[in-house]
């Protein structure tokens, strides 16, 4: 697997990377999500909700720092498994577990 960080050592937002951080991004960017939603509905123009889109951009980026910053190595390895096994949550379960136990929901 390439490296899931750039080279400031920001992760990359693949596939792997955000199907592992899911929990954490839909508790703590709800906010963004839900004010992103609602201006998709009430407005069908991409344009009139640009914003808040890269408000939801900028949160999810933001924790994808902050988790790798606290739980590099259980990041690494949950994001590993979940790139190795395709995003396939049951075959990463022991990952997960460790993940969640190094960065719990708060």
């Amino acid at each position: 697997m390439a490296s899931a960080v750039d080279g400031a050592g920001d992760p990359i937002p693949t596939s792997a990377v955000l199907m592992a951080s899911s929990k954490q991004i839909s508790v703590k960017c709800q906010a963004e999500n839900v004010a992103f939603l609602k201006c998709k509905k009430k407005d069908p123009n991409p344009e009139k909700c640009l914003d808040k889109g890269q408000q939801v951009t900028r949160c999810v980026l933001g924790l994808l720092r902050d988790l790798h910053q606290r739980c590099t190595k259980e990041m690494d390895a949950y994001v590993g498994c979940m790139y190795y096994r395709t995003n396939e949550f049951d075959l990463c379960r022991k990952e997960q577990q460790a993940f969640e136990k190094a960065c719990p929901l708060e």
